[in-house]
Formats: structure tokens, C-alpha cells, sequence
């Protein structure tokens, strides 16, 4: 599956953001997070998300992104997708406050919940560890959050914010159940109100799409059929009244 757009884009931040740092090591002391010093700098709560410690540090987080985050993206649509990321991100830095003097700082915490995001959809896809070991998504994310609790609570002695892991665990996970009860409650209007007539969707002309987009008109198109139009999240509904109007 090729790149999504915001994936791409967060991608990209965060990589300049980490050249900014080698060459401006003052931006890292600026934009990391420090709970203590969040009413001076309030700013961080938000900028920690795209400082990285080292380069192994950078890039966890991006293959991590790279590889989970185009299909979620095209599952939430784009607009849902960038709400999970950041939703995720700053819950991991508001449980961060029970370390209020350590300086919080990657993009772990809105990653965690992008895996979340996908073992939620997919939870029996089988994620292969280091290329070879297929273990479920599922199970994935309950070992890892396993190891955020036993880092978090003292019993490895090591600089890694797992307390921020958990929160973008577990922003993800209330922000994906905010969109099932949104999903529901928008189903319960539909259910009383005439059918949408689907034909201007299916018109859309798929040969001036680009791939990506032309893939992502085929799936939803694939789900109407399927699950019929109330399964339509409302970034889909977006999606297709968008190009529809082209």
C-alpha cells in the first residue's frame, strides 16, 4: 500500500524537525515538554510530538507510522485519521504529568495510537516481528501495553516515557470509541431520513483520480455494496460527496 497523504506529511515533519535539532539543538530545550513548566510553556504539549532523542528514536516512530498509518488513514479518513494522531499524542503527554520534572519528547505516544488504531480494525492481522515472527495485532499491542505498565511503574531502569506510551494507548482507544458512538448516533438519524442516491458516487470517474485516492474510492464503494450506505463513516461520506462534485 503506497502513502497516504497526511502520513506522508507527518512524516516528513518530523524528519525536519530532527535535522532542526542537530543543527539547532536549542529547538529541542524550547519545544519538549516538561509537565512542571506546562503553564510557562504550554506550547509543548503539542511541539514534544515532533522531537526525537536519536535517530533509532526517529525512526521507530516513522517505520511504525509508515507502516500502520496509510491503511487506518484510508479506514478513517483523513480528517478522523489526524484527529486519532493528535488525540493520542496529547493524552500520552497529559499522563506524562506523573513524571512532572522529566522532559517528554517523540512522536511514541501518537504512534501508540495509530497501533491502536489498527489492531482495533485488524486485530487479527498478523504483524511480523523482525520480518519472520507473525504475531497478531492484538496481541501486539497488549504486549506492548504490558511493558509500558512494568517500565512505567519503576521496574526497568531506563530513560523511555512509558507512561506517554500508555496514553496514546489509551488516547486512541477513547477516541475510536467517541467515533463508534458518533457512527451510532448518525445511523439512528439516517435510519428515519430517505436513502442518499448513491449514483453520483458511483459516476465518479476513477480514471482522473490518482491511485491512491482511486484505491480508497473502490474500497468504500466495496463497503456500500457490502455493508450498505449507513456503514459510511463520515470522512467517507466526505470523500465521495468531494469528487462527486468534480
Amino acid at each position: 500500500m503506497g502513502l497516504t497523504r497526511w502520513v506522508l506529511r507527518l512524516i516528513l515533519a518530523n524528519a525536519l524537525v530532527y535535522l532542526l535539532q542537530q543543527t539547532r539543538p536549542a529547538i529541542t530545550d524550547a519545544l519538549a515538554c516538561v509537565p512542571a513548566l506546562f503553564l510557562a510553556k504550554p506550547w509543548t504539549l503539542l511541539t514534544y510530538m515532533f522531537l526525537h532523542g536519536d535517530f533509532s528514536h526517529i525512526l521507530f516512530n516513522m517505520l511504525g507510522l509508515l507502516f500502520f498509518g496509510p491503511r487506518l488513514e484510508l479506514e478513517l479518513g483523513e480528517r478522523n485519521f489526524l484527529l486519532l494522531y493528535f488525540v493520542s499524542g496529547l493524552v500520552a503527554g497529559l499522563l506524562s504529568f506523573v513524571t512532572p520534572f522529566s522532559a517528554i519528547i517523540g512522536a511514541s505516544g501518537a504512534v501508540y495510537g495509530v497501533f491502536m488504531g489498527f489492531a482495533y480494525y485488524w486485530p487479527r492481522e498478523n504483524i511480523y516481528i523482525w520480518g519472520v515472527l507473525p504475531v497478531q495485532a492484538r496481541w501486539m499491542v497488549a504486549f506492548m501495553t504490558l511493558m509500558s505498565l512494568f517500565g512505567g511503574f519503576g521496574f526497568t531502569m531506563d530513560n523511555i516515557a512509558h507512561f506517554a506510551h500508555l496514553g496514546g494507548f489509551l488516547g486512541g482507544f477513547l477516541f475510536l470509541k467517541f467515533l463508534d458512538h458518533k457512527t451510532k448516533v448518525i445511523d439512528q438519524i439516517v435510519s428515519v431520513l430517505p436513502p442518499p442516491d448513491t449514483s453520483k458516487w458511483k459516476s465518479i470517474n476513477r480514471e482522473k483520480l490518482h491511485e491512491v485516492n482511486r484505491t480508497e474510492l473502490d474500497r468504500i464503494l466495496d463497503k456500500i455494496n457490502t455493508k450498505g450506505v449507513n456503514s459510511l463513516l463520515p470522512g467517507e461520506r466526505e470523500f465521495l460527496e468531494r469528487f462527486s462534485a468534480m
